[in-house]
Parts: C-alpha cells; structure tokens; sequence
C-alpha cells in the first residue's frame, strides 16, 4: 500500500501543460471522449469511461485489441482518444496508433514510458511512469495501474470543475440504488398513498387514539379552520395516561403539541432524515403552503434503503 501511495504521490511532479491543454482539449471537444487500451490498462479504461460518464463528459470504451477488428467504427470526426499504456510499445498499441492518427482525432497518451511509440504518436502526453511495481517480482501490473486510475480521476474532477458539475447534475446519472435515492427522492415519493391520520382540536382522547390506531403512524395532525395546530403522537398519549387518572373529559387540544415539525412535500428524502435526527423524532408532518399532505414516517425512509 505504501509502495502504490508513493507512486501516486509522484505522479504530481509529472503534471504539465501537457495535462492542462489535455483537459481543456476534452472540454471544448463538440464529440465524446473514447478511452483505448490493452490489458490491465484495458480495465482501468473502463473504470475511466464509468466515471467520466456519470460526471458529465460521454464516453465510450474501445479494447485496442478489437479496435483493429472493426470497432474503429464507433470513433467519429470530433472525438477526443485517450490510449492507455504502461510501456507504449506493446504491439497492439503500435498497430493502433497510426490507425487512430490517420482519423485526424485529437490522442492523449496516457503512458509510463514517454519516449515510447504511444508517446511519440499523440498529441498530449500524460505521464505515469512509476519506478518499480508492488508486486514482488516487478512484474504484475499494480503500481502502473492504481497511477492510470488516479490520473483518470484527476481528468474527471477538473472537468467536473470546469463544467460546474453539481449533486442534481449528478443525480441526472445515478437514479437507481441507494445512491440515485439520496440524491433524487423526495418526500412526495413517499407519502403518495400513505394515509392522513386528522382529528379536530375538540375531538376526544378516546376518538384520537382510535385514529392513531387506525391510521398506524404513531401519531395525528391536529387541524382546526383548515390549518395545523398540533400533534399527537404515542409518545403524548403514553404520558398523558401516567398523568391522569381519567380521559373522559379529556380532547386532542388538551394533550397536542403545538408548532409540529412541518417539511413540504418537495423536501429531499434525506433531508428530510436529518430533521428526524436532529430533533430525534420519528414523524414529520408534510404540509403545502399550509395544506395538509400526509405524515412522512422515519420507517418510510428506512424502507426505501437510503440509510
């Protein structure tokens, strides 16, 4: 681990023009970004392409091996080509580079040896040497490869920068899982065919009781002309019991809490999680412009995984 850190580390003496007119190349660039490479260097491109897509900049892989086979046909006039290669002399890459010039498109290199045919043959080169490989035999791609993926990530996050690229843009490319949830789910989502427990602030305690029973939420709005005044909760009807020896004369507004926590329904998911915590209560009132929506459970949340 210590070998790979310090090779990344070195990495950054090795950042230049080269690496800043590279990034400003794929910016201005009106075509995708196509990442090209051969073995582990293969797989690293791909891991490369997953990120600059979710980040904003279209990408597509191109194995340097099949490249030759047809799958040039998928490279087009304004694309920018990223080739990935520890030594730049494998013979895959030096079949492929000419064929990738003779396309007129702009080539970064992504190389460990820039004096290598790769190197020679592209326009921008972006340096990755590492001295020596973790493995024990200095054989097994480990240092090279861990320095390509930080030098593609070091692509993603400029770019990112320079596009001003923000959680809702990012959201856009990750709607599934947990992920996609914490970033576009929202309290409406949730609360769609929930139930909306209610009683008026003269309605009994028994009657109250029945509702929170009925409704299964653990609690009831308190709404009187329309508006919400209070909240009733399992909490509030526990402590009333301790209290009284009697509920008959008993209604909600005797035992309600006044100025309930109230989210709207556009309220991220998880925003809507922090309230929960922060006041550490489970139940959330959802209310639009006053009018009442439903109540959002700290179960509701947890259901969807987003913890």
């Amino acid at each position: 681990m210590l070998s790979e850190s310090e090779a990344i580390t070195k990495l950054i003496d090795f950042l230049d023009e080269n690496f800043y007119e590279a990034v400003q190349r794929i910016y201005e660039s009106k075509g995708r970004l196509i990442v090209t490479g051969i073995g582990k260097s293969a797989i690293i491109a791909q891991k490369m392409v997953a990120t600059f897509n979710s980040t904003g900049t279209p990408s597509m892989f191109l194995h340097a091996a099949e490249a030759i086979h047809g799958d040039l046909g998928m490279i087009q006039k304004d694309d920018v080509i990223i080739c990935i290669s520890k030594s730049g002399n494998s013979p895959e890459i030096k079949v492929l580079v000419p064929l990738l010039k003779r396309f007129g498109n702009t080539l970064i290199a992504i190389t460990g040896n820039i004096t290598s045919f790769l190197a020679k043959g592209s326009d921008y080169i972006l340096n990755t040497t590492v001295n020596t490989e973790a493995c024990p035999i200095n054989l097994a791609p480990t240092n090279s490869t861990t320095a390509q993926l930080v030098m593609g990530d070091a692509l993603a996050v400029c770019l990112m920068e320079m596009r001003d690229f923000k959680p809702e843009d990012f959201a856009v490319y990750h709607p599934g899982g947990a992920l996609g949830k914490k970033l576009l789910l929202r309290v409406k989502d949730m609360i769609e065919h929930s139930l909306k427990p209610a009683v008026t602030p003269e309605t009994s305690i028994k009657k109250a009781i029945f509702e929170i029973s009925e409704k299964r939420l653990g609690v009831t709005a308190v709404i009187e002309d329309n508006k919400i005044i209070g909240i009733i909760t399992d909490g509030d009807i526990r402590r009333m019991l301790n209290d009284v020896d009697t509920i008959a004369d008993l209604t909600a507004r005797d035992i309600m809490s006044k100025n309930p926590k109230v989210v709207s329904s556009e309220t991220m998911a998880v925003d809507a999680l922090n309230i929960l915590e922060d006041f550490s209560i489970t139940q959330l009132i959802v209310a639009d412009n006053g009018e009442y929506k439903g109540v959002l459970h700290l179960h509701d949340i947890l259901k969807e995984g987003i913890v």
